[in-house]
């Protein structure tokens, strides 16, 4: 079966005042309808990656890729019409910060409505029972009075939800999920991985799980990918996560506090220049 997403030697760059400033360098992976994971320091390029391919990256920036492929859909030359027909439909990301990503003068019911009436020919009535029940399914208690509610008017954690709700309410096959479970407290959190996984084992969704959690995307999903400063450095099962090679995994790894073991000092991470080639 061919992959649902191929990205072949894809480069995000920005022009600044001082030069070019190189934010993705050459990445390659492939994605199958499966959940892969990508993992770094803030930094690395992660966000990056996921907005090239959706399309989100600003208009000054310079993407260019030998491929970056959506289910035979050449990405680098789909037009803006075909980039917004696809965005919300058929694929989706859920933004890091629903601050910044909801709309502050709409209501929260009316932004998950907007999307999915926009894909689908569907009317008022039906879109706001299909928006609740998603509300619900991600773990909103009283779910009709949030659709009513403007993002201000809800805690973070709901936020978050709120976004990762209208994100999969049109039911995309490719979803890019941002830090998404990063204002979430843990059972809300495990809750929400749960939706995640039905949709890609019960749907065949493919899923990008961007995450600085390393224990989280170990036991959540099936490869991961280590990006440092704008290049993928190791690709490894996630099971084989802890057999890691890369010393830079190596120390994000030895990084992660171990209940079991009293560590003093904390060790630090030993950059190499050559980590950067």
């Amino acid at each position: 079966m061919s992959p649902l997403l191929t990205v072949e030697d894809l480069r995000v760059s920005f022009p600044t005042r001082t030069g070019l400033v190189e934010a993705v360098r050459g990445v390659t992976f492939s994605l199958g309808r499966e959940r892969l994971g990508i993992v770094g320091e803030s930094g690395s390029g992660k966000s990056q990656t996921g907005r090239a391919i959706m399309g989100l990256t600003p208009p000054h920036a310079r993407i260019t890729a030998k491929t970056l492929n959506f289910d035979g859909i050449d990405l680098l030359k789909a037009s803006p019409r075909q980039r917004r027909d696809l965005r919300g439909n058929r694929v989706a990301m859920i933004l890091q910060d629903p601050k910044y990503s909801l709309n502050p003068v709409m209501t929260i019911g009316r932004q998950i409505v907007e999307t999915l009436r926009t894909h689908r020919k569907i009317g008022s009535s039906e879109a706001k029972e299909r928006a609740i029940a998603m509300l619900e399914a991600v773990q909103i208690r009283d779910a009709a009075r949030v659709f009513d509610l403007h993002p201000h008017e809800v805690s973070g954690g709901m936020g978050q939800r709120a976004m990762i709700a209208m994100m999969l309410i049109a039911e995309p096959e490719l979803l890019i999920a941002d830090e998404p479970t990063s204002a979430l407290d843990v059972t809300v959190q495990l809750d929400v991985l749960a939706i995640l996984d039905k949709l890609v084992s019960e749907r065949g969704m493919g899923l990008i799980f961007v995450s600085h959690d390393l224990r989280l995307v170990s036991s959540f999903c099936d490869r991961v990918i280590v990006m440092y400063a704008g290049r993928i450095v190791e690709e490894i099962a996630a099971a084989d996560l802890r057999n890691a090679r890369h010393p830079y995994t190596q120390g994000l790894l030895s990084c992660m506090p171990d209940i079991g073991n009293d560590r003093h000092p904390l060790p630090v991470l030993d950059r190499k220049p050559e980590w950067a080639l």
